[in-house]
């Protein structure tokens, strides 16, 4: 649902002018150095992209799910790390305080999210539960009126930059299955955390993951979100099912990126004396790609409006995660493939892009997950 045009246009004028004049010139830099220079962070805060999901109540942007999209299908015109700088603190990071959270905490943390004063992340994932959320160990002990954490999160986004830790962690340990679970904001500077090297990683240099390591950490029960236990899966879900159709866009936004450079390189590049944009082969390759984004982005934007509306979107945000993925992978193949030999070569910029994508596939949900969540949905709805 677009609340204003004319507010929304502003917005993404200074976005694309934002990515074209500050992120694509720093896209080797960041590459090279594996780090997001400070200059265009503060860029970012400036632009309220920290705050582009939270409510105008707490100085946030307040945008609705189509805008978010749009915002996304801009940025991904540039390598997604540049994203991924306040996408965990937009998305998966702040949206369990802001979806579950008492008036307590949304008024505390919400505020200092927004002004990227905190980043926020989200500590799900574990060495041995990544996919399969329930089976989680970290667990959190009431002592008091403490709960204290012991555990390890792997693969957590910005953990090196966080301020705040969104924490699922067992509160229950008789319970083995989702009930057993409870979510927790958990400030970094937490005694009895550690957070470890940043990983070395396929691609999206610059965005950094590491593990998370608690230590008989001392957590206020007043942290628990919402003020009861239980609840923490189910705020997972809700977050992870707001967070696919942002990746779904943002793999649409690369794509689009992708798409365009193979087809500049195929209109300037020559072979057997005319353009290789000339070739039906390479013509084939180049409208699959195009009919693909075009699929992916109707399906996106179908399902944010959906979820404007209030409708269930569980099924067709993981649709939209799973094609659009799966497409961005494609495209990405494609367009190596029209590079020919320059596609594998640093120099050309695409071989960054089609390790870049790889992990589209893999988080907030792996193809074959979201595959078992659409198959369930659909075998639940015509059971009942």
């Amino acid at each position: 649902m677009i609340r204003d045009a004319s507010t929304l246009e502003a917005l993404l004028d200074a976005v694309n002018r934002f990515v074209r004049e500050e992120l694509v010139p720093a896209e080797a830099e960041v590459a090279d150095s594996d780090e997001i220079p400070e200059r265009i962070v503060r860029s970012m805060k400036a632009l309220g992209l920290f705050g582009l999901t939270l409510p105008e109540a707490y100085g946030g942007l307040g945008a609705t799910m189509e805008e978010e999209v749009m915002v996304m299908l801009a940025m991904g015109q540039t390598s997604p790390a540049f994203r991924s700088v306040f996408g965990s603190t937009v998305g998966i990071g702040s949206q369990g305080i802001l979806l579950d959270g008492t008036d307590e905490q949304k008024t505390h943390y919400l505020p200092r999210l927004a002004s990227g004063e905190l980043i926020a992340t989200f500590a799900l994932t574990e060495p041995d539960a990544g996919s399969d959320a329930a089976s989680l160990r970290t667990t959190a002990i009431r002592d008091g009126e403490h709960y204290v954490i012991n555990g390890t999160k792997r693969y957590i986004t910005n953990a090196p930059q966080a301020g705040l830790f969104t924490l699922m962690a067992r509160t229950n340990p008789a319970d083995k299955g989702a009930g057993g679970v409870s979510a927790f904001i958990v400030e970094a500077a937490t005694p009895g955390i550690t957070v470890g090297p940043k990983d070395r990683k396929m691609g999206q240099r610059g965005a950094h993951t590491a593990d998370v390591h608690f230590d008989d950490c001392r957590v206020p029960a007043a942290q628990i979100i919402g003020g009861r236990e239980g609840q923490g899966f189910k705020t997972a879900m809700k977050v992870l099912e707001k967070g696919r159709i942002h990746i779904a866009a943002l793999c649409v936004g690369v794509a689009e990126r992708m798409q365009r450079d193979a087809l500049n390189y195929a209109v300037q590049r020559k072979q057997f004396g005319q353009r290789i944009a000339d070739f039906q082969l390479v013509q084939a390759m180049l409208a699959d790609s195009q009919a693909e984004i075009y699929a992916a982005r109707c399906m996106v934007i179908d399902a944010a409006r959906r979820r404007d509306d209030g409708k269930p979107v569980a099924t067709e945000a993981s649709c939209c995660k799973l094609y659009a993925s799966e497409m961005c992978g494609r495209v990405a193949d494609r367009a190596v493939q029209i590079f020919g030999g320059a596609g594998y070569i640093a120099d050309y910029g695409i071989e960054r892009f089609y390790r870049d994508v790889r992990l589209f596939r893999l988080y907030e949900g792996t193809s074959q997950i979201q595959q078992l969540v659409i198959a369930r949905n659909l075998v639940r709805e015509a059971t009942r």
